[in-house]
């Protein structure tokens, strides 16, 4: 019973596993189904996927192609409407181009109507003219060229009279502008350079302590003063002025060495010939000696470096030399130190200027004397020693001999008319004077219309008094240039003249 119990046990075992592998059978059956069904489905959503997005892929290609076929319609469409309308433009050119050349045929036959006309029109202006000109002729008893040139006089005395005016107003802006700037450029120049007033002579005092030296001086039957005047070319004046012996000549050097030489033989006691002549002879060279040596010192003085030995002696040389009275080598270096002042204050070289200024009178102290004018001259030394152009054009052109090509050469003309004018720089010749006052005013006399005229201020000024009849306002204009002119080309004179025409009408009635 226990083994058919075990049996059917057993067999109930084997029975329910088989039931449960039916069951699990049934069931991965039933699940295969499920995950072929699941994998059925998904494949349909796939594909119907795959077939929606290749729809979507077609429909944009189809839209991507559609538009591309529009943008190109819409191109193919604007360029044909822009060349109908470049047709439409080219049609409107072409018939407006006919016009045109309709119009330029009509103006054409028109002109060459009116040339024709005008052709007619001129012949018969000019026998018209003729015919004037000849009646003209004989009403006037003028001739066709006697009436042209009166209407040239009467034009010229138009354009005199207006250019004049011109002129005037031209010169009155320009001394506005420049006059203020002018005097103030001069005034400062003058203002920065001190000056000394030195008025020399041509003799020379030599005081002595009593009056027996004079009869040792003279000499036996007057030996010795022959010889001193022979060595040194100077004339000696023995008088009864006491204590005092004159020193006569027009060349200070030679006066200064006749005035050594003497203070050496009056303090030596032994005065004869021979010892004149050995004296004479040294002080000449302690004179050349000191000549070189002041030009020297006044090269350094003014800061002037460069210059050829010979022009330094030169510049020395100035030293015994004068001009009206004003010593030359003072009056160079001011006209030096001027001429640097006002170069700087207009921006140039006061270097060059400076140079300039000591050089442009070394014409007036050469070693020979050629017949040149002293300016020319110092140009010609200043080339000679290798002196820069613009420096030899400035001394060349300080008195107008050449034409000035340089800034430099109106500085120095100024500033050494600046120099020279200044008060108490130069005496004059009582004579000279008064025959340049005589002159200016004869001058202004020789034209026709005036009545008198004074020279005031020393020469500096001519009033010229005219007829208020004879001249009228314009002419008086003309005639203070022409004066003026006149006195710049003919005459000499330090500084500037001013010449002031006075025209004036007057009227007296008396009360009775």
């Amino acid at each position: 019973m226990t083994i058919v119990y075990i049996i059917c046990g057993l067999v109930g075992l084997g029975a329910g596993y088989l039931l449960t592998l039916a069951v699990q059978k049934t069931m991965a059956t039933s699940r295969a189904k499920t995950i072929l069904e699941n994998a059925g489905r998904d494949a349909e959503v796939l594909k119907k996927n795959k077939l929606l997005e290749a729809r979507e892929e077609e429909l944009k290609i189809k839209a991507e192609a559609e538009k591309q076929a529009n943008q190109r319609l819409s191109k193919i469409q604007s360029q044909e409407s822009k060349l109908k309308q470049r047709e439409l433009q080219l049609n409107q050119q072409q018939s407006e181009n006919q016009r045109r050349m309709n119009e330029i045929e009509t103006i054409r036959a028109t002109v060459e109507a009116q040339i024709n006309a005008n052709e007619i029109r001129r012949e018969e202006l000019d026998h018209l003219i003729h015919d004037a000109r000849t009646e003209l002729e004989h009403i006037s008893g003028l001739s066709s060229d006697e009436a042209k040139e009166k209407l040239i006089e009467s034009l010229k005395d138009e354009a005199k009279t207006a250019a004049a005016s011109y002129i005037n107003d031209i010169m009155d802006e320009a001394k506005m502008t420049a006059n203020k700037e002018a005097k103030r450029i001069v005034v400062q120049s003058i203002q920065r350079v001190a000056t000394e007033t030195a008025i020399e002579n041509s003799v020379t005092i030599f005081h002595i302590d009593s009056d027996e030296i004079k009869g040792r001086i003279i000499g036996r039957e007057g030996r010795n003063i022959r010889a001193l005047e022979a060595a040194t070319g100077i004339e000696i004046i023995v008088d009864d002025t006491p204590e005092a012996i004159v020193l006569s000549g027009f060349d200070p050097v030679r006066r200064e060495i006749a005035r050594l030489a003497l203070h050496q033989l009056v303090a030596d006691g032994r005065i004869h010939p021979a010892r004149i002549e050995e004296v004479v002879a040294k002080v000449r060279k302690q004179i050349e000696e000191e000549i070189v040596e002041t030009g020297k010192r006044t090269a350094i003085d003014l800061g002037i470096h460069g210059l050829h030995p010979d022009l330094i002696r030169l510049v020395g040389k100035m030293k015994y030399r004068s001009s009206y009275g004003q010593n030359l080598l003072q009056h160079s270096r001011e006209t030096a130190n001027l001429c640097a002042i006002m170069a700087s204050e207009l921006g140039l070289n006061p270097k060059k200027a400076r140079r300039a200024g000591l050089l442009h009178d070394i014409g007036k102290v050469p070693d020979e004397e050629p017949e040149l004018p002293h300016a020319l001259l110092g140009m010609k030394l200043a080339e000679k020693y290798k002196e820069k152009p613009e420096i030899c054009n400035a001394i060349g052109a300080h008195h107008d001999e050449i034409e000035q090509t340089s800034l430099l050469a109106p500085i120095v003309q100024v500033c050494d008319a600046i120099s020279g004018a200044r008060p108490g720089a130069r005496r004059e010749i009582v004579e000279a004077y008064i025959k340049r006052l005589n002159d200016l005013e004869q001058l202004a006399l020789s034209y026709p219309g005036v009545l008198k005229t004074y020279a005031i201020q020393a020469g500096r000024e001519l009033r010229v008094i005219v007829g208020a009849d004879k001249i009228d306002d314009v002419e008086t204009e003309k005639l203070s240039a022409e004066i003026a002119k006149r006195i710049q080309d003919e005459m000499t004179y330090p500084g500037q003249v001013k010449i002031t025409v006075i025209r004036e009408t007057r009227a007296v009635s008396f009360a009775k």
